[in-house]
């Protein structure tokens, strides 16, 4: 499978180092990754991470906007200017920096949760959480969804 699937709850070890999950440590063999990329989420306390399909994401994102613009440079500078580097040691641990840490509230244990083509690292009491509130919503929407279908997908 070339996605990031599933959640996975790991610790940090004596020398604040994680291991990476072995399921995603393929995914990102596949991909001819050898470092991790590593970025606060802009949207969640937790931090994006992945391969090189995270960083055709950055570039896809940011292309949308025109050369020099101003959207352009302050999503460059949000993604590309807070993002890390990680290396992936040969057991399969990357070390997080305490700027990541601190971003999404990460002490000595963290959950891994693949969104396909990236995977995010959560503080494992704000995933519960956020998945929590996230089923939530999909029910919402899934009720939503059927009260359209059964009028004809009109939304009258």
């Amino acid at each position: 499978m070339d996605r990031f699937v599933s959640t996975y709850t790991m610790r940090l070890d004596a020398k604040g180092r994680v291991s990476i999950p072995a399921p995603y440590r393929a995914v990102l063999g596949r991909e001819g990754a050898d470092t991790l990329y590593c970025h606060p989420s802009l949207a969640e306390p937790a931090l994006d991470a992945g391969g090189t399909r995270l960083l055709e994401e950055i570039d896809t994102l940011i292309t949308r906007f025109p050369p020099y613009s101003e959207a352009r440079e302050e999503l460059s500078a949000a993604l590309y200017g807070t993002s890390e580097t990680l290396r992936v040691d040969p057991e399969g641990r990357v070390v997080l920096s305490e700027t990541l840490k601190d971003h999404a509230a990460i002490t000595d244990t963290v959950s891994f949760v693949g969104l396909g083509h990236k995977f995010r690292i959560w503080e494992p009491e704000r995933l519960r959480a956020h998945l929590a509130e996230a089923k939530d919503k999909v029910r919402l929407l899934r009720r939503s969804l059927g009260s359209n279908a059964e009028n004809g997908g009109s939304k009258g």
